[in-house]
């Protein structure tokens, strides 16, 4: 089967609100050596497009200029070296942009097969969380089975997998929400404290529950004042993982509790990370993760869909509220 000369993509008209988000023709990329080319069926909004939307996060270089870091859909061309997947297999795929279109150019590498029993739309909502959980709680936070896991934003896409993977994976999970609603969301999902930030200081409700012990790996997305209070809750040889700054990247840090609990803070960004770091990622996930997908003990959590013409209204929808994955549909959707 031909492909199209074009496609629609969602492109920014300069930065700042949704209304910047606006569908365009573009030309069908072709893939280059190592690279396939996926017809896209759905794909998954992030927290980085939103940032990407109001000029606070360029892709790198050679990425399309328009958002998108993950995709899922069917593989409509094959380039060069090129023999994993087939033509026609479903495949997910983590992208370092140019996802809210309807075709998309990765690396094979950073591809993978969409496991038995899921959707494309569940599939959509996969790479981005889970590439981001795995690396940051189990690889860098190096949390083990019987520890305590602290995820702050816990009705997040990301928060939502990094419950579920903690969960099956052994940890106590505790988590801080802005809602009843998300506590109750939480707590279905596998945390064991669901802890609602609006109504209780975090800090004492977690020194309550751990009997002062702390938490031994804390996922945090909000720094700030955040900070500061995570040090306080940290165990002993505790990991504090950043993987975001909602509430600000500058903070003063008392560094006496880091040398007394012995603790490691540390972060990551995933988009800008080499196409070789990503497929060692996948590989793992593959091997570990994939099966709790395939037989539905870890699913992602899907909050709404919008058709990828409707991107400026999925990300007005993101900036309100959410719990789970927000996610687009293109033509080629089946549903």
């Amino acid at each position: 089967m031909a492909l199209p000369a074009t496609m629609t993509a969602i492109v920014l008209k300069g930065f700042g609100g949704p209304e910047v988000l606006v569908p365009e023709d573009r030309p069908v990329p072709r893939p280059g050596p190592g690279e396939i080319l996926i017809e896209v069926h759905a794909a998954g909004v992030n927290r980085p497009d939103i940032l990407q939307r109001m000029g606070a996060y360029p892709p790198p270089k050679g990425a399309p200029d328009w958002p998108g870091l993950e995709v899922a859909g069917r593989v409509a061309a094959l380039g060069e070296g090129a023999g994993r997947f087939a033509l026609g297999d479903e495949v997910m795929a983590l992208l370092p942009g140019g996802g809210y279109a309807e075709y998309a150019v990765v690396a094979e590498d950073n591809a993978l097969p969409v496991p038995t029993g899921l959707g494309l739309v569940e599939a959509a909502a996969v790479p981005e969380t889970f590439f981001t959980v795995w690396h940051n709680v189990f690889q860098r936070g190096g949390l083990v089975a019987g520890e305590r896991f602290l995820v702050h934003g816990g009705t997040s896409g990301i928060g939502t997998t990094a419950i579920q993977l903690a969960h099956r994976f052994g940890a106590e999970v505790f988590v801080t929400v802005g809602s009843p609603d998300k506590c109750a969301a939480a707590l279905k999902l596998g945390a064991r404290h669901a802890i609602d930030y609006r109504q209780e200081d975090f800090v004492a409700a977690i020194e309550a529950a751990t009997g002062g012990k702390g938490i031994d790996v804390i996922l945090d997305m909000v720094g700030g004042d955040y900070t500061a209070r995570n040090l306080k809750i940290a165990a002993e040889d505790g990991r504090i993982v950043q993987i975001a700054f909602l509430r600000g990247q500058k903070v003063e840090l008392d560094l006496q509790p880091i040398m007394i609990k012995r603790l490691t803070l540390t972060g990551s960004t995933l988009r800008a990370r080499t196409v070789a770091f990503k497929a060692s990622v996948a590989r793992e996930l593959e091997e570990k993760v994939w099966p709790l997908l395939t037989d539905g003990r870890v699913l992602p959590l899907i909050d709404t869909t919008y058709r990828l013409e409707d991107a400026a209204e999925a990300h007005r929808h993101m900036d309100v509220d959410h719990i789970g994955k927000i996610v687009l549909t293109t033509r080629h959707f089946a549903g």
